[in-house]
């Protein structure tokens, strides 16, 4: 038993899909249909993070045996950055690790494990770079007050990395 949901979306700011969406399932409720459908991106973004984009485990070259030893690791480390990075967003820290959205993007642009990770990484990088960027910064005065947000936002996910 299966059911075709199709959607179109309406007109917005005078752009319109060429063509609706039609889906193949087994749920009933076409809002149902959608919402799932529409958490496949962060399922695709789980699996980029997993692969080429963040662990590169396909490049491992492990046998079976390491190979599930592996991914367990992948997925314990995954989960940890990923919470980092929720941890990140709630307190509203993860725009100043994450460039910004365009306006008409509704999906973020990255996940938490990306924001997780690279807010880690700011840290670690400010610790190497930091006397250079003080030399920048006194070229720039002008800039010294998003200089001073950015080390808030620094503070802060210090505090809860």
């Amino acid at each position: 038993n299966f059911n075709v949901g199709a959607y179109w979306k309406r007109k917005y700011k005078g752009k319109q899909e060429k063509e609706p969406w039609f889906i193949l399932t087994n749920l009933d409720s076409l809002s149902e249909v959608l919402k799932v459908y529409r958490a496949r991106a962060g399922i695709e973004a789980m699996f980029k993070d997993c692969k080429t984009g963040g662990y590169n485990w396909e490049g491992s070259k492990a046998n079976n045996k390491r190979l599930n030893s592996l991914i367990l690791l992948i997925a314990i480390a995954y989960t940890a950055t990923s919470l980092k990075g929720k941890t990140f967003r709630q307190t509203n820290q993860g725009k100043y690790i994450a460039r910004l959205t365009e306006k008409s993007r509704r999906d973020r642009r990255h996940s938490n494990f990306w924001i997780g990770l690279y807010g880690s990484l700011w840290i670690h990088a400010w610790e190497f770079y930091s006397d250079f960027i003080s030399i920048m910064m006194s070229n720039n005065p002008q800039k010294l007050n998003n200089y001073k947000k950015g080390l808030q936002a620094m503070s802060i996910i210090d505090k809860t990395a």
